[in-house]
């Protein structure tokens, strides 16, 4: 994934008003009132949400009679977790080495203390 797409996805989600709609949309297909509802946002407010989104690659907007239900696409996601994951295995293993010291003068500590 390119780090520009990315850094859009992380700005799509950056606002809780649209990680809602995202863990809503998660649920099941959801016309734009619906997802505007909880929120009490104006449809104009919840649609420029959803451009973002759509713009991220997170949503897509299908087509039924007058209504455009929402659905997750949820590979942006996977490209963010994928991302994060590298990181994870830095910090397991950083964490790993604080502990195994951290370990190494409590050991210390208990040998200084019991040879007085």
């Amino acid at each position: 994934m390119a780090a520009d797409q990315l850094s859009v996805t992380f700005a799509a989600l950056a606002d809780p008003t649209r990680r809602a709609i995202l863990a809503r949309v998660a649920q099941g297909e959801a016309t734009v009132m619906e997802l505007a509802e909880p929120f009490r946002l104006k449809l104009p407010t919840v649609s420029k949400h959803l451009k973002v989104l759509r713009r991220a690659g997170l949503i897509t907007q299908g087509r039924q009679a007058q209504w455009r239900p929402c659905r997750l696409e949820p590979a942006p996601l996977k490209d963010v977790a994928d991302w994060v994951e590298r990181y994870r295995e830095i910090w397991e293993e950083r964490m790993g080495q604080l502990s195994d010291y951290l370990r190494q003068l409590q050991d210390k500590e208990e040998t200084d203390g019991s040879e007085e």
